[in-house]
């Protein structure tokens, strides 16, 4: 006997039947690792339909679980709700009459409430609970994994069906068979069709943004992405939002530059004067970007390709680089000692997101070793445009022989009236005032030493150096109140991975694939690996997890742009073509296939 409840204040969208929607299946399960693509994925997205009363509570259903928590449940996302309709229009669709409830990893399989008539904010009371709608189905590979269609991700936002996700407003029990009964109707009534399609599709409407963002029911990340798009560019927006940079680079793939002088800053650190003849067709480089060197050391071996900060703009197609000699590092030893005045090297465009933004802020410079140099240019930024800002220049050294850039940073520090810089050498000797307001330490920074300079928390960070030193200063600077959002780092090496639900296990450092091809060369720069694409290969970023190279990654289906990476050479088609393009300059690697050689930024 199906259960009744209080009258609704106002109407449900109505079940398939014409009739009041209703709770037909409550599915529950908990993670367990699967074995998919030859790896390991810990997932709860396998659900089956349980009899009887279930009791909801604020973070679950009483016998689920998630297995990535940062992607699925928690308060905002208790349960998800998938429709009846939308199963019988994927079983015309796809063919198959194997779906049942629970096979799209739903808690609630429902009649009625069709996802373009629902809306953000909606609450509905089902048996002795009460729920509001909070956001539509993250785009997760999961769902494509548990049905053996692996582009469904992107097959639910196209179609318009992506089901929703509930916030437990009162715990309570639920049983198949209860009503679902409107009780309230979100505040400017905005579709969960239509609030997907507005992240994840292109065309997106401004007025639209300015009411989803006024919608308190929507889930935190969801209001802070659409926050993003507002407050850039809506006209080269993508679902990654905007950016603060232009990524179309300034020319296609390589140019030669001549090398005009080399200067030893330190024992082990020089800096490469380079000039591009063709500089009246060169954009300079923005305080913070890369340039990319082609370098050929062997003959009998594919060219080494590594990015170097610029850290200097010297005039239109004329840059400085500074690089490091590291006994394990290829490029740099070439650098070094075969590279001379007067020779020519390949140079890719400035690239890189990592840039000093406009504004009226405070900043904070914070760099350890060599990645002084993409702030220095930053500095060099702020005395020549006339427009400075307070600054704080935080640099660790091993010692002051191998402080790069010290005299040219205290000498540029000068022209910045009230800055304040403080210097950390990390080998034993004396501490020693410098020039102006600069002083030096022995150690490292930490919470306490950064909380007793007094800078404010109003402030934008810029962080460089190894990922130790990033990841301990941009904590202290959390602690310190500075709001994640304000704090922008660079690192030396490669991005890390974010492969979600895969076990992280020991870092595996890039090699060769076990199966090699013979299709085009693929260079992964900042991983220093090159090689060739396979038919096997689905997409280019399959061939980066055969490699061990690090990739970032969630829906694999050209939705989430998560996997959104700079091309510095070549080009690639599309398998399936994504919704929506990446930025110029970039290929989203979960659906790409190289046409020709590629040099990508990973």
């Amino acid at each position: 006997m199906i259960k009744t409840s209080p009258t609704p204040s106002t109407a449900s969208p109505a079940g398939e039947d014409g009739g009041a929607p209703m709770l037909l299946s409550v599915n529950v399960g908990l993670p367990r690792s699967v074995r998919w693509n030859g790896t390991t994925v810990y997932t709860g997205i396998h659900k089956t339909p349980v009899t009887g009363p279930r009791t909801v509570r604020r973070l679950n259903v009483d016998g689920d679980g998630q297995g990535d928590p940062d992607g699925h449940g928690g308060e905002q996302r208790a349960v998800l709700v998938y429709q009846q309709g939308s199963y019988d229009h994927w079983s015309a669709f796809l063919g198959r009459d194997d779906l049942t409830p629970g096979s799209f990893g739903e808690n609630f399989t429902v009649s009625g409430l069709p996802d373009d008539e629902v809306c953000i904010g909606d609450r509905y009371r089902i048996g002795t609970a009460e729920f509001e709608v909070t956001q539509p189905r993250v785009t997760c590979f999961r769902v494509g994994m548990r049905l053996g269609v692996p582009e469904l991700p992107a097959l639910l936002v196209s179609h318009g069906r992506p089901g929703f996700y509930l916030r437990v407003v009162t715990e309570g029990e639920v049983s198949a068979g209860d009503l679902v009964l409107k009780t309230r109707t979100g505040h400017h009534q905005l579709s969960v069709a239509a609030v997907d399609a507005l992240l994840y599709l292109p065309g997106r409407n401004a007025e639209t943004l300015r009411k989803v963002v006024e919608v308190t029911a929507l889930s935190p990340g969801w209001r802070r992405s659409f926050r993003d798009l507002l407050d850039g560019d809506l006209a080269t927006a993508t679902v990654a939002g905007t950016t603060a940079v232009d990524t179309e680079p300034a020319w296609a793939g390589f140019r030669p530059m001549t090398v005009t002088r080399i200067v030893q800053e330190t024992r082990t650190v020089s800096s490469y004067h380079l000039e591009d003849h063709g500089r009246e067709r060169a954009r300079p480089a923005q305080p913070g970007q890369y340039l990319t060197l082609r370098l050929l050391d062997d003959p009998d071996q594919a060219p080494l390709i590594r990015n170097y900060s610029v850290s200097a703009q010297e005039g239109a197609g004329r840059y400085r680089i500074t690089v490091r000699r590291d006994d394990h590092g290829r490029a740099g030893r070439f650098l070094h000692d075969h590279v001379e005045v007067g020779d020519t090297v390949d140079v890719a465009a400035p690239r890189g997101a990592f840039v000093l933004r406009p504004g009226t802020s405070p900043l904070l410079l914070a760099s350890a070793g060599v990645g002084v140099t993409p702030l220095i240019a930053m500095l060099r930024e702020l005395v020549g445009s006339g427009r400075p800002r307070p600054v704080w220049w935080v640099h660790v050294a091993r010692g002051r022989s191998e402080h790069v850039f010290a005299t040219e940073a205290e000498r540029l520090l000068e022209h910045l009236p009230g800055s304040r810089a403080v210097i950390f050498y990390t080998r034993p000797g004396p501490a020693r005032p410098g020039r102006g307001a600069m002083t030096t330490h022995q150690g490292r920074p930490d919470v306490d030493r950064l909380g007793r300079l007094g800078i404010p928390s109003s402030a934008s960070a810029y962080l460089c150096g190894p990922p130790a030193f990033v990841a301990d200063v941009a904590g202290a600077l959390r602690a310190l109140g500075i709001e994640p959002g304000r704090i922008r780092s660079e690192l030396f090496s490669t991005l890390p991975s974010l492969a979600p639900g895969t076990p992280d296990g020991a870092p595996v450092p890039p090699h060769q694939p076990v199966e090699t091809g013979a299709g085009p060369l693929v260079t992964f720069a900042r991983s220093g690996l090159s090689a060739r694409w396979r038919q096997r290969d689905q997409s280019l970023l399959e061939l980066a997890e055969a490699c061990a190279v690090p990739a970032r990654w969630s829906c694999r289906t050209g939705v989430c742009h998560t996997c959104a990476t700079p091309v510095i050479s070549g080009a690639a088609s599309y398998r399936p073509t994504p919704l929506e393009p990446p930025p110029t300059g970039q290929t989203l690697l979960c659906c790409a296939r190289p046409t020709e050689d590629m040099v990508v930024d990973l």
